[in-house]
């Protein structure tokens, strides 16, 4: 992609700068666009791709510089090489560089980018379309060029064009195995036939059930299968992971980079003091009503928000660490809460909701013992979708989209390791496949967003699989129905006589 950097700005100098400070201003300028600026660029390079300063004069104790660069020595490294450079030489004149300011700094880009790859950001101001080009005019402070603020709107840029040429794409999703057809001996929609019975109730927020007891014999049902079947042989450990999650974890984790359409935020009272909220309860007393409004004035943040993916949490308690070689792989799961992923107008039944409960399963270790676990997991799977739960279901290679843009997905010794197998379950009412299960090989998106080693000095990998009661439920229900003399022995065992507890008139 055709890349240009211009800028325009001063130096601020302790003070006026004189004839002789000039010359060397003069000597400096041409010391860095001839030597100092092709430091680690390429020979073959041609100089119209490297930094340049195109222009300068001095006003008073100012010095004014244009720069313009291709992708090499881009303007603003340029213009903070010189400083470094221009400080040392200022020093015999008793000169200073006490700041720099930015007046216009412009990104120009090719014809291919479309409106849809520029940000909507607060420091994008004027963009237009001339001769061929994309020029994006950036309001920019100095602190903001020296935190590389252009190079990382650059690789955004460069990451939408890819995800809009990434989704069209057909081969990020690959059959890997389907199962043998099972007649189905039910056809309706689970959902409806489980809130017929009384099974189940909409909360009262969206996207939300309340389950009665038949329905958590159901869950504890399939649960004890995952125990006995899949974690205990396994070796794993269960931990419990925090359920609220700051802004630290989803910065390091990369969910920062999209999350926010999709999670429940999470905010703080300013103070506990019953005095500053006593007027807020008073409004209720007298209306009835929650004053929203005036609560919106005295809360913090969000500070975070709730639980969306289940395995970031758990993450600070190896943040800076490194993992002893005699424990690896390190294989453990959490049970102990539930997730919130706010779906928009997606919910539907109970395989597509707000609020819904699982098993994060999360393991650690070397690149060869992470795809090794996977592996284990995609056996015990396959034995529980088989032989146990009797399902008709498929198996689904993917590459997930922020795996793909962070690099997970390339060449080397384990390449084609990293990314998800997706599990599908088919339904039989509506002839759809509803994904219900996967195992995520993540690479070292984790250890390295954590700062985690291992003892050995060996890459350090993680991988993660998400057991969704909701979506295990759905899928077996859809197919088996709720006759139980029906079912596969091992989950009619389990489940035993449904509990009936409640009668209303």
């Amino acid at each position: 992609m055709f890349v240009r950097f211009g800028l325009k700005g001063k130096l601020v100098l302790s003070d006026r700068i004189g004839d002789t400070a000039e010359e060397t201003i003069a000597e400096a300028v041409q010391e860095a666009n001839e030597r100092l600026f092709r430091r680690g660029v390429p020979r073959e390079v041609s100089s119209g791709e490297v930094g340049q300063i195109t222009s300068w004069r001095v006003e008073g104790n100012e010095i004014r510089l244009e720069l313009q660069s291709g992708p090499y020595t881009r303007a603003h490294d340029a213009l903070f090489r010189f400083r470094k450079q221009l400080s040392l030489a200022m020093g015999r004149h008793r000169l200073g560089i006490r700041g720099i300011a930015i007046d216009e700094f412009v990104l120009t880009l090719g014809e291919e980018v479309p409106d849809t790859a520029i940000p909507k950001l607060p420091f994008i101001g004027e963009v237009r379309r001339e001769t061929g080009r994309v020029q994006v005019r950036l309001d920019l402070s100095a602190g903001e060029l020296e935190d590389r603020v252009p190079d990382r709107l650059l690789r955004l840029i460069e990451e939408k064009m890819e995800a809009k040429a990434y989704g069209g794409k057909a081969e990020h999703w690959e059959l890997l195995y389907q199962s043998p057809e099972r007649p189905p001996i039910y056809r309706e929609n689970p959902t409806e036939e489980m809130i017929a019975r009384g099974w189940i109730r909409h909360g009262a927020s969206r996207g939300q059930w309340i389950y009665a007891p038949p329905a958590v014999q159901v869950f504890r049902a399939l649960e004890a299968i995952v125990q006995e079947e899949i974690l205990r042989p396994l070796g794993f450990s269960e931990m419990i992971f925090p359920k609220l999650v700051p802004w630290e974890v989803w910065m390091r984790s990369g969910h920062a980079k999209g999350v926010y359409p999709e999670i429940y935020y999470i905010s703080t009272p300013k103070t506990r003091d019953p005095a500053y909220w006593e007027d807020i309860g008073d409004y209720f007393k007298v209306t009835g009503k929650v004053w929203v409004e005036e609560i919106r004035k005295r809360i913090e943040g969000p500070i975070g928000g709730m639980c969306y993916a289940q395995c970031p949490p758990f993450w600070p308690f190896v943040q800076g660490e490194t993992i002893s070689n005699d424990v690896l792989p390190i294989r453990i799961y959490d049970r102990s809460g539930t997730s919130h992923r706010y779906e928009s107008g997606g919910i539907h039944g109970i395989e597509r909701v707000d609020e819904f409960h699982r098993i994060e399963v999360l393991w650690i270790g070397t690149v060869e013992q992470t795809v090794k676990v996977a592996e284990e997991l995609h056996d015990r799977y396959r034995h529980v979708f088989e032989d146990i739960l009797e399902l008709q279901w498929r198996a689904a290679r993917v590459t997930p989209w922020f795996m793909a843009q962070e690099g997970l997905i390339g060449e080397g010794c384990c390449a084609g390791a990293v990314g998800t197998t997706d599990y599908e379950a088919l339904l039989p009412y509506n002839g759809t496949w509803l994904e219900f299960q996967n195992v995520s090989v993540n690479g070292d998106k984790y250890p390295r967003g954590f700062n985690v080693k291992l003892q050995s000095g060996a890459e350090c990998w993680s991988g993660c699989s998400g057991i969704g009661y909701e979506r295990w439920a759905a899928a077996f229900l859809s197919q088996k129905g709720f006759d139980t003399s029906r079912w596969p022995e091992a989950v009619a065992e389990r489940v035993g006589e449904f509990r009936e507890i409640f009668r209303f008139v």
